[in-house]
Protein backbone atom coordinates (compact mmCIF):
# COMPACT_ATOMS: atom_id res chain seq x y z
CA UNK A 1 0.00 0.00 0.00
CA UNK A 2 2.78 2.43 0.85
CA UNK A 3 4.43 1.86 -2.57
CA UNK A 4 1.15 2.46 -4.40
CA UNK A 5 0.63 5.71 -2.52
CA UNK A 6 4.06 6.94 -3.44
CA UNK A 7 3.50 6.17 -7.13
CA UNK A 8 0.28 8.16 -7.08
CA UNK A 9 1.78 11.08 -5.25
CA UNK A 10 4.84 11.20 -7.48
CA UNK A 11 2.56 11.62 -10.49
CA UNK A 12 0.90 14.56 -8.75
CA UNK A 13 4.03 16.24 -7.52
CA UNK A 14 5.82 19.39 -8.60
CA UNK A 15 9.55 20.15 -8.48
CA UNK A 16 10.33 16.60 -7.40
CA UNK A 17 8.35 16.86 -4.12
CA UNK A 18 5.42 14.76 -3.01
CA UNK A 19 2.27 16.64 -1.99
CA UNK A 20 0.04 14.37 0.04
CA UNK A 21 -3.05 14.63 2.24
CA UNK A 22 -2.09 14.66 5.92
CA UNK A 23 -3.48 11.18 6.54
CA UNK A 24 -2.42 9.47 3.29
CA UNK A 25 0.52 7.42 4.52
CA UNK A 26 2.63 6.62 7.53
CA UNK A 27 5.91 8.51 7.71
CA UNK A 28 9.06 6.41 8.00
CA UNK A 29 12.51 7.29 9.30
CA UNK A 30 14.05 7.38 5.82
CA UNK A 31 11.45 9.87 4.57
CA UNK A 32 12.18 13.57 4.21
CA UNK A 33 9.08 15.40 5.36
CA UNK A 34 8.25 19.11 5.22
CA UNK A 35 5.38 20.50 7.26
CA UNK A 36 4.32 23.87 5.89
CA UNK A 37 2.06 26.72 7.01
CA UNK A 38 1.60 25.32 10.53
CA UNK A 39 1.70 26.83 13.98
CA UNK A 40 4.88 25.48 15.60
CA UNK A 41 5.18 25.47 19.39
CA UNK A 42 8.87 25.07 20.11
CA UNK A 43 8.79 23.74 23.69
CA UNK A 44 10.74 26.60 25.29
CA UNK A 45 7.87 29.07 25.54
CA UNK A 46 8.13 30.42 21.99
CA UNK A 47 5.89 29.85 18.98
CA UNK A 48 6.07 30.35 15.21
CA UNK A 49 2.58 31.22 14.11
CA UNK A 50 3.07 30.30 10.45
CA UNK A 51 6.12 28.13 10.05
CA UNK A 52 7.89 25.41 8.11
CA UNK A 53 9.52 22.37 9.71
CA UNK A 54 11.52 19.71 7.87
CA UNK A 55 12.62 16.35 9.22
CA UNK A 56 15.29 14.07 7.74
CA UNK A 57 16.87 10.88 9.04
CA UNK A 58 14.93 11.04 12.29
CA UNK A 59 15.93 14.60 13.21
CA UNK A 60 14.66 18.12 12.70
CA UNK A 61 16.76 19.38 9.78
CA UNK A 62 15.25 22.81 9.13
CA UNK A 63 12.88 25.14 10.97
CA UNK A 64 11.82 28.58 9.80
CA UNK A 65 9.16 31.28 9.94
CA UNK A 66 9.56 31.74 6.18
CA UNK A 67 9.12 29.47 3.19
CA UNK A 68 11.43 26.43 3.00
CA UNK A 69 11.88 24.99 -0.48
CA UNK A 70 11.16 21.26 -0.33
CA UNK A 71 14.06 18.89 -0.84
CA UNK A 72 13.81 16.53 -3.79
CA UNK A 73 11.48 13.62 -3.11
CA UNK A 74 10.24 15.24 0.10
CA UNK A 75 6.79 14.50 1.46
CA UNK A 76 5.10 17.89 1.87
CA UNK A 77 2.28 18.16 4.40
CA UNK A 78 0.10 21.24 4.50
CA UNK A 79 -0.40 22.00 8.21
CA UNK A 80 -2.40 25.18 7.72
CA UNK A 81 -4.81 25.65 10.62
CA UNK A 82 -3.02 22.95 12.61
CA UNK A 83 -0.45 23.00 15.40
CA UNK A 84 2.83 21.14 15.75
CA UNK A 85 4.20 20.57 19.25
CA UNK A 86 7.11 18.50 20.58
CA UNK A 87 6.18 15.05 21.78
CA UNK A 88 5.51 15.01 25.52
CA UNK A 89 7.63 13.56 28.33
CA UNK A 90 6.29 12.01 31.55
CA UNK A 91 8.75 12.79 34.33
CA UNK A 92 7.27 10.42 36.93
CA UNK A 93 5.69 7.02 36.35
CA UNK A 94 6.03 3.35 37.27
CA UNK A 95 6.13 1.18 34.18
CA UNK A 96 5.31 -2.50 33.84
CA UNK A 97 2.74 -3.22 36.56
CA UNK A 98 -0.38 -1.90 34.82
CA UNK A 99 -1.66 -4.35 32.23
CA UNK A 100 -4.58 -4.05 29.86
CA UNK A 101 -6.93 -5.87 32.26
CA UNK A 102 -5.16 -5.97 35.62
CA UNK A 103 -2.48 -4.37 37.78
CA UNK A 104 0.34 -6.04 39.66
CA UNK A 105 3.69 -7.81 39.59
CA UNK A 106 2.24 -10.63 37.48
CA UNK A 107 2.26 -8.22 34.51
CA UNK A 108 5.88 -7.14 34.81
CA UNK A 109 7.93 -8.36 31.85
CA UNK A 110 9.09 -7.58 28.35
CA UNK A 111 5.72 -7.89 26.61
CA UNK A 112 3.83 -5.63 29.01
CA UNK A 113 6.62 -3.06 29.16
CA UNK A 114 6.48 -2.76 25.38
CA UNK A 115 2.70 -2.44 25.53
CA UNK A 116 3.02 0.38 28.10
CA UNK A 117 5.59 2.22 25.97
CA UNK A 118 3.46 1.84 22.84
CA UNK A 119 0.53 3.31 24.79
CA UNK A 120 2.68 6.29 25.74
CA UNK A 121 3.59 6.71 22.07
CA UNK A 122 -0.08 6.50 21.07
CA UNK A 123 -0.79 9.48 23.30
CA UNK A 124 2.16 11.47 21.94
CA UNK A 125 4.91 10.79 24.48
CA UNK A 126 8.52 10.37 23.38
CA UNK A 127 9.92 9.39 26.79
CA UNK A 128 8.95 8.37 30.31
CA UNK A 129 10.89 8.24 33.57
CA UNK A 130 10.06 5.19 35.70
CA UNK A 131 10.82 6.06 39.30
CA UNK A 132 12.54 3.30 41.25
CA UNK A 133 10.52 0.14 40.60
CA UNK A 134 12.19 -1.51 37.61
CA UNK A 135 14.35 -4.58 36.95
CA UNK A 136 17.34 -3.13 35.06
CA UNK A 137 18.15 -6.09 32.81
CA UNK A 138 14.56 -6.38 31.61
CA UNK A 139 14.31 -2.63 31.01
CA UNK A 140 17.63 -2.57 29.17
CA UNK A 141 16.48 -5.42 26.92
CA UNK A 142 13.28 -3.54 26.08
CA UNK A 143 15.20 -0.33 25.40
CA UNK A 144 17.56 -2.20 23.09
CA UNK A 145 14.55 -3.58 21.20
CA UNK A 146 13.08 -0.09 20.85
CA UNK A 147 16.43 1.27 19.66
CA UNK A 148 16.66 -1.52 17.08
CA UNK A 149 13.25 -0.60 15.68
CA UNK A 150 11.41 -3.69 16.90
CA UNK A 151 8.58 -1.44 18.08
CA UNK A 152 7.72 2.27 18.10
CA UNK A 153 7.36 3.47 21.67
CA UNK A 154 8.48 6.01 24.21
CA UNK A 155 12.06 5.89 25.47
CA UNK A 156 12.23 4.38 28.96
CA UNK A 157 14.48 5.95 31.57
CA UNK A 158 14.58 4.50 35.07
CA UNK A 159 16.04 4.97 38.55
CA UNK A 160 17.47 2.89 41.35
CA UNK A 161 15.01 3.17 44.24
CA UNK A 162 16.48 3.80 47.70
CA UNK A 163 14.82 3.77 51.13
CA UNK A 164 15.19 1.98 54.47
CA UNK A 165 15.59 -1.80 53.88
CA UNK A 166 12.49 -3.44 52.39
CA UNK A 167 10.58 -0.16 52.21
CA UNK A 168 9.86 2.77 49.91
CA UNK A 169 6.80 2.40 47.62
CA UNK A 170 3.27 2.63 49.02
CA UNK A 171 2.28 -0.43 51.02
CA UNK A 172 0.29 -2.02 48.16
CA UNK A 173 2.96 -1.33 45.56
CA UNK A 174 5.80 -2.41 47.86
CA UNK A 175 4.78 -6.06 47.89
CA UNK A 176 4.56 -6.14 44.09
CA UNK A 177 7.93 -4.45 43.60
CA UNK A 178 9.53 -6.96 45.97
CA UNK A 179 7.86 -9.81 44.05
CA UNK A 180 9.37 -8.55 40.79
CA UNK A 181 12.73 -8.23 42.53
CA UNK A 182 12.54 -11.82 43.73
CA UNK A 183 11.27 -13.18 40.43
CA UNK A 184 13.85 -11.39 38.31
CA UNK A 185 16.79 -11.90 40.68
CA UNK A 186 17.65 -8.23 40.25
CA UNK A 187 18.07 -5.44 42.77
CA UNK A 188 15.23 -2.94 42.45
CA UNK A 189 14.96 -1.46 45.96
CA UNK A 190 18.29 -0.57 47.56
CA UNK A 191 18.01 -0.70 51.37
CA UNK A 192 19.95 2.01 53.21
CA UNK A 193 21.30 1.24 56.68
CA UNK A 194 24.03 3.80 57.46
CA UNK A 195 25.82 6.62 55.60
CA UNK A 196 28.80 4.52 54.51
CA UNK A 197 26.62 1.71 53.21
CA UNK A 198 24.30 4.26 51.54
CA UNK A 199 27.24 5.63 49.55
CA UNK A 200 28.19 2.09 48.56
CA UNK A 201 24.67 1.50 47.28
CA UNK A 202 24.93 4.60 45.08
CA UNK A 203 28.29 3.38 43.77
CA UNK A 204 26.76 -0.03 43.03
CA UNK A 205 23.93 1.58 41.04
CA UNK A 206 26.37 3.82 39.17
CA UNK A 207 28.52 0.81 38.23
CA UNK A 208 25.42 -0.74 36.61
CA UNK A 209 25.04 2.34 34.40
CA UNK A 210 22.00 3.73 36.24
CA UNK A 211 21.86 7.51 35.88
CA UNK A 212 19.14 8.37 38.38
CA UNK A 213 18.46 7.71 42.06
CA UNK A 214 14.95 7.89 43.49
CA UNK A 215 14.68 8.22 47.27
CA UNK A 216 11.57 7.87 49.42
CA UNK A 217 11.41 10.22 52.42
CA UNK A 218 8.04 9.09 53.75
CA UNK A 219 6.86 6.96 56.68
CA UNK A 220 3.62 6.04 54.88
CA UNK A 221 1.43 7.12 57.79
CA UNK A 222 3.55 5.25 60.30
CA UNK A 223 3.66 1.91 58.44
CA UNK A 224 7.27 2.43 57.31
CA UNK A 225 10.42 4.17 58.53
CA UNK A 226 11.14 7.62 57.17
CA UNK A 227 14.55 7.95 55.51
CA UNK A 228 16.71 9.98 57.87
CA UNK A 229 18.58 13.16 56.86
CA UNK A 230 21.98 11.55 57.49
CA UNK A 231 21.13 8.82 54.99
CA UNK A 232 19.64 10.97 52.25
CA UNK A 233 22.48 13.46 52.58
CA UNK A 234 24.96 10.63 52.06
CA UNK A 235 23.06 9.42 49.01
CA UNK A 236 22.86 12.88 47.45
CA UNK A 237 26.52 13.65 48.16
CA UNK A 238 27.72 10.43 46.58
CA UNK A 239 25.33 10.73 43.64
CA UNK A 240 26.47 14.26 42.88
CA UNK A 241 30.10 13.16 42.95
CA UNK A 242 29.23 10.39 40.44
CA UNK A 243 27.17 12.74 38.21
CA UNK A 244 23.91 10.96 39.07
CA UNK A 245 20.69 12.90 39.66
CA UNK A 246 18.62 12.35 42.80
CA UNK A 247 14.84 12.73 42.57
CA UNK A 248 12.77 12.74 45.76
CA UNK A 249 9.45 11.40 46.92
CA UNK A 250 8.95 13.54 50.02
CA UNK A 251 6.23 13.26 52.63
CA UNK A 252 5.63 16.94 53.30
CA UNK A 253 6.60 20.31 51.83
CA UNK A 254 8.45 20.93 55.09
CA UNK A 255 10.87 18.13 54.10
CA UNK A 256 11.96 20.11 51.06
CA UNK A 257 14.29 22.84 52.43
CA UNK A 258 16.85 20.40 53.86
CA UNK A 259 16.65 18.18 50.79
CA UNK A 260 17.23 21.17 48.51
CA UNK A 261 20.16 22.30 50.68
CA UNK A 262 21.61 18.78 50.43
CA UNK A 263 21.54 19.00 46.63
CA UNK A 264 18.42 17.12 45.53
CA UNK A 265 17.72 17.70 41.85
CA UNK A 266 13.94 17.57 41.96
CA UNK A 267 10.74 16.51 43.68
CA UNK A 268 8.29 13.98 42.25
CA UNK A 269 5.39 15.06 44.47
CA UNK A 270 4.71 18.78 44.77
CA UNK A 271 3.02 18.69 48.19
CA UNK A 272 1.63 22.01 47.02
CA UNK A 273 -0.47 23.80 49.65
CA UNK A 274 -0.18 26.20 52.55
CA UNK A 275 3.12 24.65 53.70
CA UNK A 276 4.76 25.43 50.36
CA UNK A 277 5.14 29.21 50.41
CA UNK A 278 7.46 31.80 48.96
CA UNK A 279 10.53 30.73 50.96
CA UNK A 280 10.54 27.16 49.64
CA UNK A 281 9.68 28.38 46.15
CA UNK A 282 12.58 30.85 46.17
CA UNK A 283 14.96 28.21 47.52
CA UNK A 284 13.94 25.69 44.85
CA UNK A 285 14.32 28.29 42.13
CA UNK A 286 17.78 29.33 43.29
CA UNK A 287 18.91 25.69 43.38
CA UNK A 288 17.33 24.89 39.98
CA UNK A 289 15.32 22.09 41.61
CA UNK A 290 12.27 21.05 39.60
CA UNK A 291 8.88 20.16 41.04
CA UNK A 292 6.26 17.73 39.73
CA UNK A 293 2.84 18.84 41.07
CA UNK A 294 1.36 15.33 40.68
CA UNK A 295 -2.28 16.19 41.29
CA UNK A 296 -4.00 13.77 38.93
CA UNK A 297 -3.18 10.66 40.96
CA UNK A 298 -5.63 11.74 43.66
CA UNK A 299 -8.08 13.68 41.52
CA UNK A 300 -8.74 11.27 38.65
CA UNK A 301 -9.58 8.33 40.90
CA UNK A 302 -12.85 10.15 41.77
CA UNK A 303 -13.77 10.78 38.15
CA UNK A 304 -15.61 8.51 35.71
CA UNK A 305 -12.62 8.31 33.38
CA UNK A 306 -13.99 5.11 31.86
CA UNK A 307 -16.65 7.25 30.17
CA UNK A 308 -13.99 9.40 28.52
CA UNK A 309 -13.60 8.47 24.84
CA UNK A 310 -10.00 9.68 24.91
CA UNK A 311 -9.25 6.76 27.26
CA UNK A 312 -11.81 4.09 26.47
CA UNK A 313 -11.01 4.16 22.73
CA UNK A 314 -8.04 1.86 23.47
CA UNK A 315 -9.55 -0.43 26.12
CA UNK A 316 -12.19 -3.13 25.90
CA UNK A 317 -15.43 -2.47 27.75
CA UNK A 318 -14.70 -4.90 30.58
CA UNK A 319 -11.50 -3.02 31.50
CA UNK A 320 -13.38 0.29 31.67
CA UNK A 321 -16.53 -0.85 33.43
CA UNK A 322 -15.29 -0.21 36.97
CA UNK A 323 -14.17 3.30 35.98
CA UNK A 324 -17.54 4.53 34.72
CA UNK A 325 -20.07 6.72 36.51
CA UNK A 326 -21.84 5.10 39.44
CA UNK A 327 -19.11 2.56 40.18
CA UNK A 328 -17.65 3.21 43.62
CA UNK A 329 -17.05 6.94 44.02
CA UNK A 330 -16.70 7.63 40.29
CA UNK A 331 -18.56 10.78 39.25
CA UNK A 332 -19.22 12.29 35.83
CA UNK A 333 -18.84 15.75 37.33
CA UNK A 334 -16.43 15.86 40.26
CA UNK A 335 -17.17 18.36 43.03
CA UNK A 336 -14.14 20.23 44.37
CA UNK A 337 -13.65 22.05 47.66
CA UNK A 338 -13.47 25.78 46.77
CA UNK A 339 -11.22 26.56 49.76
CA UNK A 340 -8.81 23.79 48.78
CA UNK A 341 -8.73 25.12 45.21
CA UNK A 342 -7.81 28.59 46.49
CA UNK A 343 -5.01 27.09 48.63
CA UNK A 344 -3.61 25.13 45.68
CA UNK A 345 -3.76 28.15 43.38
CA UNK A 346 -1.98 30.35 45.91
CA UNK A 347 0.82 27.87 46.57
CA UNK A 348 1.21 27.09 42.86
CA UNK A 349 1.44 30.82 42.16
CA UNK A 350 4.43 31.05 44.52
CA UNK A 351 6.24 28.46 42.41
CA UNK A 352 5.32 30.14 39.13
CA UNK A 353 6.26 33.61 40.38
CA UNK A 354 9.63 32.28 41.55
CA UNK A 355 10.10 30.69 38.10
CA UNK A 356 10.58 27.22 39.53
CA UNK A 357 10.77 24.63 36.76
CA UNK A 358 7.51 22.68 36.78
CA UNK A 359 7.84 19.24 35.18
CA UNK A 360 4.99 17.08 33.94
CA UNK A 361 4.71 13.87 35.92
CA UNK A 362 1.77 11.59 36.62
CA UNK A 363 2.83 8.69 38.87
CA UNK A 364 1.00 6.54 36.31
CA UNK A 365 1.25 2.85 37.06
CA UNK A 366 1.84 3.23 40.80
CA UNK A 367 -1.76 2.29 41.55
CA UNK A 368 -4.35 0.45 39.45
CA UNK A 369 -6.06 2.27 36.58
CA UNK A 370 -3.97 5.45 36.49
CA UNK A 371 -3.25 4.99 32.81
CA UNK A 372 -0.14 5.82 30.83
CA UNK A 373 -0.29 8.77 28.44
CA UNK A 374 -3.92 9.60 29.12
CA UNK A 375 -3.08 10.77 32.64
CA UNK A 376 -0.40 13.11 31.24
CA UNK A 377 -2.92 15.03 29.14
CA UNK A 378 -5.23 15.23 32.13
CA UNK A 379 -2.42 16.50 34.36
CA UNK A 380 -1.79 19.37 31.93
CA UNK A 381 -5.47 20.30 32.21
CA UNK A 382 -5.14 20.49 36.00
CA UNK A 383 -2.05 22.72 35.71
CA UNK A 384 -4.01 25.22 33.63
CA UNK A 385 -7.05 25.08 35.90
CA UNK A 386 -4.85 25.95 38.87
CA UNK A 387 -3.00 28.88 37.34
CA UNK A 388 -0.65 27.98 34.51
CA UNK A 389 -1.07 29.34 31.02
CA UNK A 390 -1.42 26.68 28.33
CA UNK A 391 2.05 27.60 27.08
CA UNK A 392 3.57 27.11 30.55
CA UNK A 393 1.87 23.73 30.82
CA UNK A 394 3.25 22.65 27.44
CA UNK A 395 6.77 23.70 28.45
CA UNK A 396 6.39 21.63 31.64
CA UNK A 397 5.59 18.59 29.52
CA UNK A 398 8.25 19.15 26.86
CA UNK A 399 11.34 21.33 27.30
CA UNK A 400 11.44 21.31 31.11
CA UNK A 401 10.87 17.57 31.44
CA UNK A 402 13.45 16.65 28.81
CA UNK A 403 16.10 19.00 30.21
CA UNK A 404 15.85 17.74 33.79
CA UNK A 405 16.03 14.15 32.56
CA UNK A 406 19.24 14.96 30.71
CA UNK A 407 17.79 14.48 27.21
CA UNK A 408 19.55 17.25 25.32
CA UNK A 409 18.09 16.31 21.94
CA UNK A 410 14.46 16.06 23.01
CA UNK A 411 11.69 18.29 24.31
CA UNK A 412 12.12 21.20 21.90
CA UNK A 413 11.75 21.57 18.15
CA UNK A 414 15.05 22.88 16.84
CA UNK A 415 17.51 21.85 14.16
CA UNK A 416 19.49 18.80 15.18
CA UNK A 417 17.00 17.54 17.76
CA UNK A 418 15.14 14.27 17.49
CA UNK A 419 12.07 14.53 15.27
CA UNK A 420 9.54 13.86 18.06
CA UNK A 421 6.39 15.62 16.92
CA UNK A 422 2.65 15.70 17.54
CA UNK A 423 0.47 17.19 14.81
CA UNK A 424 -2.73 18.56 16.36
CA UNK A 425 -5.86 19.61 14.52
CA UNK A 426 -6.66 22.28 17.15
CA UNK A 427 -4.61 24.87 19.01
CA UNK A 428 -3.67 23.94 22.61
CA UNK A 429 -2.85 27.59 23.33
CA UNK A 430 -6.58 28.33 22.92
CA UNK A 431 -7.60 25.39 25.11
CA UNK A 432 -5.16 22.95 26.72
CA UNK A 433 -7.64 20.11 26.08
CA UNK A 434 -6.73 20.47 22.42
CA UNK A 435 -3.65 18.33 23.12
CA UNK A 436 -6.18 15.54 22.62
CA UNK A 437 -6.73 16.48 18.95
CA UNK A 438 -3.91 14.20 17.76
CA UNK A 439 -3.67 13.62 14.02
CA UNK A 440 -0.13 12.25 13.84
CA UNK A 441 2.59 11.23 16.29
CA UNK A 442 6.14 10.97 14.95
CA UNK A 443 8.98 9.66 17.14
CA UNK A 444 12.57 9.96 15.88
CA UNK A 445 11.15 10.43 12.38
CA UNK A 446 8.91 7.34 12.41
CA UNK A 447 5.16 7.67 12.65
CA UNK A 448 3.21 5.81 15.30
CA UNK A 449 0.55 3.63 13.68
CA UNK A 450 -2.18 4.73 16.04
CA UNK A 451 -5.00 3.06 14.11
CA UNK A 452 -3.23 -0.30 14.15
CA UNK A 453 -2.61 -0.01 17.89
CA UNK A 454 -6.28 0.81 18.48
CA UNK A 455 -7.32 -2.25 16.50
CA UNK A 456 -4.91 -4.41 18.49
CA UNK A 457 -6.08 -3.12 21.85
CA UNK A 458 -9.80 -2.81 21.11
CA UNK A 459 -10.63 -5.06 18.14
Amino acid sequence: MKILLRVFVTLCCTAGSWIIPTSAQLIDTDDTVLFQNGRIIIGDGSVIENGWLEIQNGTVSRLSNSVITPSNNAIVIDAQGKTIIPALVDGHAHIGYQGRNSWGSQNYGRENLIDNLEQYAYYGFSAVFSAGSDAPNIVNEVEAARGNGEFVGAQLLYAAGMAPPGQGPNDLFLGHALAVEEGSGETILYGLENPEQAKEQVQFAAAKGIQFIKIWVDDRGGSQSKLSPELYRAVIEEANSSDLKVFVHQQFATDMPDLIAAGAHGFLHGRIGNDLGTEIADQASAANSFIVPNWGLAELRREAIGDDEFLNQIFIEDAMQALTAGNGNRQSTVSRNPLAEVELRSSFAHLLNAEVDIVLGTDAGAVPDHHFGYSGHRELEIYVRLGMSPMQALVAGTGNAARHLGMDNRGTLEAGNSADIILLTANPLDNIRNTRSIERVILAGKEVDRESLRQTWKP
